[in-house]
């Protein structure tokens, strides 16, 4: 097969990533106009700056939700061109010359290619950070949705270290009747419990009303004091997870997050794992969704291109919602985060590999 590109090469690739871009543009501003409408009361309160809204809101949410309905955009905009040319008979006159259908996928694949690397990379490394300025606009101005109290948190701080807080306040920085249980072989050497435990700084804290129970075979010896500054390699991020956490961190925060967290022992980290393996998911969506549009559209069929964009519209829709739902299964536990992820792109893989066999004929 010749994979040198060609002057309708060029012609596919320019008017499949012009569609793109023409879609997302359109859906953004469709996108922008509801929102508005929808915050209107809290954006006209006199404390809300109109800069904020401009540069910490909006500049910050385009790019999410973008990223967010990449694979939707790539969906409408493969069908849409696609159907375009064989509504013209263009790929009738392309398949005639002698191209095989395979060859003329390329300029496809080296479109989703370049929608694949984009997001990947808005994904994983710069829409994070523009996330922590649009939440926490969000959380100032809009709705708060963060967590500022914690009960019964049980973590392990080190190898045979547990921390346990029976409540604790992120307003004030401060955890009540606290215990740190240190175990060796699996016998208790030492347990420190305190009425309160204040945070400083990083893993700086302070017990305040302490008792130190140290064992030694059937001794014990009891200290007690007033204030014990001491270090702990934990954080109140650490067990003050909000729903809007994983948005925040880059890829490979996220891995180290969700590597730390599980070996302290922490649970419902699955949004996280979730937000992790669709990241890498999306990679392969693009080329997936893309083969379906290019092979659903590639011919004429009776109901012209009309039909073919309603197919599509609802094969992306309902792999959008396959998303969601599997999303769901794996936070309730039912499948694990990476099978949450991948499952949807399997199951419209084998879609594409029918659809491709089937128009490649």
């Amino acid at each position: 097969m010749d994979l040198k590109l060609k002057k309708i090469d060029w012609y596919i690739i320019r008017q499949f990533l012009g569609t793109y871009l023409f879609a997302i543009a359109l859906i953004i501003a469709i996108s922008v106009v509801f929102d508005i409408n929808e915050k209107i009361d809290k954006f006209l309160s006199s404390d809300v700056p109109l800069e904020a809204i401009v540069f910490d809101y909006y500049l910050n949410f385009i790019p999410y939700f973008v990223n967010l309905f990449s694979p939707l955009f790539t969906f409408i905009a493969v069908i849409f061109f696609a159907s375009r040319l064989a509504d013209n008979s263009e790929i009738i006159a392309m398949l005639a010359s002698g191209m095989s259908f395979r060859r003329l996928m390329l300029p496809y694949g080296i479109s989703a290619g370049i929608i694949a690397l984009v997001t990947f990379i808005l994904n994983a490394f710069i829409i994070p950070p523009a996330n922590i300025t649009r939440i926490d606009f969000q959380n100032q101005y809009i709705k708060n949705k963060r967590v500022d109290y914690a009960w019964n948190e049980q973590l392990e701080v080190a190898p045979g270290v547990i921390a346990y807080f029976d409540r604790f306040d992120a307003k004030s920085n401060m955890g009540y009747r606290f215990s740190l249980e240190h175990f060796e072989d699996k016998k208790l050497v030492s347990r420190l419990t305190a009425n309160s435990i204040k945070y400083d700084s990083l893993y700086q804290w302070t017990v305040i009303d302490y008792m130190i129970r140290d064992f030694d075979g059937m001794r014990e010896y009891i200290t007690e004091g007033s204030r014990k500054d001491t270090t702990l390699t934990i954080m109140p991020s650490d067990f003050l997870i909000s729903i809007n956490d994983c948005e925040t961190m880059t890829t490979p925060q996220l891995a180290h997050y969700i590597k730390r967290q599980k070996e302290r022992g922490i649970g419902n980290i699955q949004t996280f794992e979730i937000e992790y393996h669709k990241r890498f998911a999306a990679i392969m969506a693009a080329f997936i969704l893309t083969s379906i549009g290019a092979s659903l559209s590639s011919w004429k069929i009776k109901g012209g291109m009309g039909l073919n964009i309603g197919i599509g519209l609802a094969l992306s829709f309902s792999y959008i919602l396959f998303i969601t739902v599997t999303s769901t299964f794996a936070i309730n536990g039912y499948v694990t985060p990476m099978v949450a992820a991948w499952i949807p792109n399997i199951i419209y893989m084998l879609i594409a590999i029918y659809l491709y066999q089937k128009a490649s004929r």
